[in-house]
This record gives C-alpha cells, structure tokens and sequence, in this order.
C-alpha cells in the first residue's frame, strides 16, 4: 500500500503494512478521569502530559496531533528524541502492549512528512523507536535504549513476556521488500535490545502476522511476504528455542484461507483465527477456524450472532485483546468502510455481543492493549482513507468492572496527581504498597 496504501499497490498484491487512509463521543481529563455515565465500556481521551521527572510545577494537559519541523534534537545512546515532543506522532501499522503500570508502543509508519517529525527522523517514514506510556502519571517517554532495534518497523507482532518484549516479522519500506523472520527481544527494565538465538527452520520473511505466547510456546500465524500470503503455524518454544512448523492432520480443505493483519485468540487448547484478509478481501467473523493444539487438526466453528443485531461486520487490520474467556474485537476495515465498533466473543459459547461503546474515532492499522486489571489502551491509527490521515489520540476504556484497589488508585491519582516527583521512602511513609510505587516509577 504504497505498497498498498488502502489495500492497493501497483500490482494489486502486495499488502500494506502501515495503513492508509474516516464515531462516538468520549471524556475525560487525564489519565484517573471516570466517564460521567459510568466505568464500564465507555471510551475517555487521554491528554498527553510531559515527561519531566522531578517537577513540581502543575503542568496543562493538552493533546497533541501533529509536530512542527523545528524541534531541537537530542541525541542520546546513537538514538534521536525529539525533545519537546509530549506523545508519539500520528501513527499506523505499530504494536503496543501493557503491563499493570505502562503501555509500550513500538514502531510505526506514516507517510506525512511533517507528522512523522520531518528531517529529524532518519527512519522516514518509519518510526524507529519505543515510546512507553506511564498510567498513574499520564506521562509519555521515548525510551532510550541499547542494542539493535530492528528495522522492521510496520505489522511486526509483538508480545510481552515477564519484562521482554519480544517482536517478530515486519516489514520496512517498500512494504515486502525487507522483511523480518527474527525475534528481537528487549528487556524494559533494563532497556537492551538483542537478538534472540533459536534453532529449527524459522518461520519466512512475513508481516501482518498473528502471534501469541501458550504454554510457553510462541505461536506465530498467517501473514505475508508482499505478494504471497500464508497459512503457516509456527511453533518457537521458549525453553529449547527451537522454532518448528506445525503440519495439521486434515485435509487442506478444512485449513482456513491465506491471510495477514489477523487476530488470534486462545484457551489455552484451541488456537482461534480472527478475521483478517488480503489486499482485495476482509475475512468474515460468523464462522471462525481454530487449530486444535491436541489432536492438531483444525476445526471451524459457527459463532452465535447478536439477537438483533447480528454478526460483526468482516474485517482486518482490527485490534483484539482478550480477558480470560471473552475477546474483544475494536475497529478495523472490511473493504469499504472504517469500523468504529466493539464487539465481545465468548469462547465458551461462542457467542458475539455488541457493546455500547463506539470508537471516538472509527480506525483500523492502530494497536491496543489491555492491562491485567481489564482496562483497554487503544492508540494511533489511520482514521481517513481519502486523505491518508493518521491519528496520535490514545483512549482508554475499562472492559470489566474495576476493583476496588483500581477505583482507590485512579481517585489517589486524581487528587494528588505529582505523587510520582516523591521518593520512594516518601511514599512508603504515606502507607503506599510498593506494588503501587512501582506504577509510579
């Protein structure tokens, strides 16, 4: 998409792995705001606050969407930050994921050069970089790091696991000409980079995968080199690195089509494909096919529609996170339109429910993420087709009803939002659990 911006390239095969490019209201006022409505299934904006470790100043919240050329740089460990800059750029085709104190949002693309920060980023129009979002303090950061970050940087997948992100496939510009088959690993406590060494035939060149760590095996489906697309399940454990290739024991017939910017679900025994698509097609939701991980077959299953509504509409390059047995799907594009919707999927009874929220901003190639407490982080995207525009906005939205211990958390935050400027024996004294001092530091 430029290689196939939209879902077109020249040719018509290749896929874009950055996106290109049109909802509902939401509220808020910083990272602890409640809806007024309620907690449950409503979107809030977050405003983007400065990192300034130490200050004491009170700080005015506003949210930023576009750069100017004109920002100093500051070099730092051979890696080039913007100061100034309060949030990542507007952004497609990156992966995030969250931790119970941060979001970690890596990579990215977009083609605007003024928005993607202009002669400053030697990467253009690609995003080499990790950007961390700090929950209680509403802070963004662009993490300095060591080691090798990969160049990969558009429809790479991405995991976390204990303090390691680990990032696999992707592709750089042109969209299918340098693509990744690596896992690169990057320690967030101590901020290193390094290249995993495995064993086994890894995995090809792909982009716009699937991946999810079961068992302690990371499982990596679908995807495209560019001009073909797969229906590969590769299988790394985690413990011997060594990556092999799982062969089902049905008949092709029953394998699910060839697809990449899918979503995979889990329950620990079945392996769920949802959505996705090619260049030309977005993947429908009433029947989905799940790979049994004990008898290595696949199977497809009939999803139960919404009693009024029906099923979900197709799509791919949609978001999807998963608590416990429920999955929610958020946005995406099936072809035509950019989706604003949610949709919940019980894995038990296979059953879609409709939430009342909808996206502030209808979007598909964005990222999302979900905290272990259930809180949704949803950012980035490209929100118009026609005009190839991105988006930088972050929302959150609460898809289980909080504990106690978060609703106390949020209200502390709310009225005393610079606990983080305090030391640790400074908060310990106030009786904050050193649980909850570590989302502050």
């Amino acid at each position: 998409m430029s290689a196939a911006e939209g879902g077109w390239d020249g040719n018509r095969r290749r896929g874009g792995a950055g996106g290109s490019g049109s909802g509902g209201g939401c509220s808020g006022d910083g990272p602890g705001a409640v809806p007024a409505g309620g907690l449950l299934n409503r979107f809030v904006q977050l405003p983007s606050r400065p990192h300034l470790a130490g200050s004491k100043k009170k700080i005015r919240l506003v949210l930023i969407r576009r750069f100017p050329r004109s920002r100093p740089i500051l070099k730092v460990r051979k890696r080039s930050f913007r100061a100034g800059h309060r949030a990542p750029p507007a952004r497609s085709g990156h992966r995030c994921v969250a931790d119970n104190a941060n979001l970690y949002v890596f990579g990215g693309y977009n083609p605007d050069y003024d928005e993607s920060g202009g002669p400053e980023n030697e990467d253009y129009p690609l995003f080499r970089e990790l950007w961390r979002y700090n929950f209680a303090t509403g802070a963004w950061h662009q993490m300095g790091t060591e080691g090798y970050m990969p160049r990969e940087l558009a429809s790479m997948s991405l995991v976390l696991h204990g303090n390691n992100l680990l990032v696999f496939g992707g592709t750089g510009i042109p969209f299918g000409e340098s693509n990744g088959n690596d896992i690169h690993v990057c320690n967030v406590k101590y901020k290193r980079w390094a290249l995993l060494s495995c064993r086994g035939k890894k995995p090809n060149r792909i982009y716009g995968q699937a991946m999810a760590i079961i068992n302690g095996s990371l499982y990596v489906f679908g995807g495209t080199t560019g001009y073909i697309y797969s229906t590969d399940l590769h299988k790394l454990d985690l413990n011997t690195r060594e990556w092999i290739q799982l062969k089902p024991n049905n008949m092709h017939c029953d394998m699910p089509e060839e697809r990449y910017r899918h979503e995979i679900a889990h329950d620990g025994q079945r392996i769920y494909i949802l959505g996705g698509g090619t260049s030309w097609t977005a993947y429908s939701l009433d029947k989905i096919h799940a790979y049994n991980l004990e008898t290595n077959t696949w199977e497809e299953i009939a999803t139960r529609p919404h009693e009024k509504i029906g099923f979900p509409a197709a799509r791919r390059c949609h978001s999807c996170v998963q608590i416990k047995n429920d999955v929610f799907v958020c946005g995406g594009y099936n072809g035509e339109v950019i989706l604003g919707d949610v949709w919940k999927l019980n894995l038990q009874t296979f059953q879609w429910v409709k939430l009342p929220a909808l996206m502030p901003e209808p979007v598909y190639f964005h990222c999302a993420a979900v905290t272990p407490a259930g809180c949704m982080y949803v950012h980035g995207g490209v929100v118009n087709i026609h005009e190839n525009k991105r988006t930088g906005s972050l929302f959150k939205m609460w898809l289980v009803v909080p504990t106690l211990l978060e609703l106390s958390w949020e209200k502390l935050l709310g009225f005393f939002p610079h606990l983080a400027t305090l030391s640790r024996s400074q908060l310990l004294h106030l009786g904050l659990t050193q649980g909850l001092i570590e989302r502050l530091k």
